[in-house]
């Protein structure tokens, strides 16, 4: 059940609400914080007809805006809990809501001090307002690059000091997630860990916003389902992310690229979306079309790789824009952002 109240309600009222539902059976009610409304999640298992009743009961005060059972699977994370959008803050800059649209860039992978800080100018100059890298690389392949780990964190951080930059990087395990959250400012769970329910609990549990990624084969539920295993831990900081789907394999791309779910998850949720264009693609001639793309779709920010020389990445080359491509693609993103009335 969610009990919406006004947004000026005091502490004792917050309470009453709370010992109430309680009182009834529910084992939680916790509590989410809009502008002007105030969301109370009344948690565990109670019979129908007590709910029915408590529901009436919350209805005659005057402070409550209304009381709903809930349907959704999914709880937290529903538009039914939290009907405004609100807004992450990501180290001060914030995504979401009626906020300017955030572009986040950088190369897959960490490779070297010189790679990474000529990579943060140059989004910088460009427009993006935090920088991601791979220092944990879970890749297909035991032969391939696995990153630097925590030599790569190092580098992130010493990046954000000497360009100014917010950083993002993948986080790949519960172990890792207190040495990943003392270099970074923004934890990435990636695609091929996104019902890895031990590290949506150890993320939950950090006070570091969390992007989360569409698993390449999950449905919408899964993915929103995900996400509530962060809040319900503890961490409302989430974004969610869409990357591409497997579906028909075309020869061309290496995902569908999955556009259409971010008016679907808009209307679901409350938390804000973004869209990587790189993975879906694969190429990076695609990327620049597809980005624009989900952005005229409503997408709050965008996940794009870049690499000054991405010829001889150790990560995903083909898919990264040289850093000229990408301040060519913030111009055309400026413009797609202000005619469905955004700004970047």
């Amino acid at each position: 059940m969610f009990v919406q109240i006004r947004g000026n309600s005091s502490g004792e009222q917050i309470a009453k609400i709370q010992n109430e539902a309680r009182q009834a059976g529910f084992t939680e009610a916790v509590v989410s914080r809009g502008q002007e409304i105030i969301v109370i999640n009344c948690i565990g298992s109670v019979p129908h007809e007590r709910k029915v009743a408590l529901q009436e009961f919350f209805r005659d005060l005057p402070f409550v805006i209304d009381a709903v059972i809930a349907t959704s699977p999914f709880r937290l994370t529903a538009r039914d809990a939290h009907p405004e959008n609100f807004s992450v803050v990501l180290n001060g800059v914030s995504i979401g809501a009626a906020e300017p649209l955030v572009v986040i860039a950088g190369p897959c992978a960490v490779e070297s001090a010189e790679q990474l800080v000529s990579c943060a100018q140059a989004v910088k100059a460009a427009g993006a307002k935090l920088l991601r890298g791979g220092a944990y690389k879970p890749r297909k392949s035991f032969y391939n690059f696995q990153g630097l780990e925590e030599q790569g964190l190092q580098l992130l951080a010493q990046a954000r000091q000497q360009v100014g930059l917010a950083t993002v990087t993948e986080v790949i395990s519960p172990e890792l997630v207190p040495l990943v959250a003392q270099y970074v400012d923004v934890l990435q769970i990636g695609t091929a860990n996104m019902g890895n329910y031990a590290l949506l609990r150890a993320v939950g549990q950090t006070n570091k916003p969390v992007i989360l990624k569409r698993g390449m084969a999950a449905t919408v539920n899964e993915w929103l389902l995900a996400a509530e295993y962060i809040v319900a831990t503890g961490n409302h900081r989430v974004i969610l992310c869409a990357r591409g789907v497997r579906g028909i394999e075309n020869g061309y791309t290496r995902f569908n690229a999955d556009i259409d779910v971010i008016p679907v998850v808009k209307g679901l949720t409350h938390h804000p979306i973004i869209f990587d264009p790189s993975h879906p693609t694969g190429d990076r001639e695609l990327v620049s079309p597809v980005a624009l793309a989900a952005v005229a779709a409503g997408a709050d920010g965008l996940l794009v790789e870049v690499h000054p020389d991405p010829d001889n990445a150790l990560c995903d080359g083909a898919q990264s824009l040289y850093p000229h491509q990408f301040a060519e693609l913030m111009t055309k993103v400026r413009a797609v952002a202000a005619a469905v009335g955004r700004t970047v």
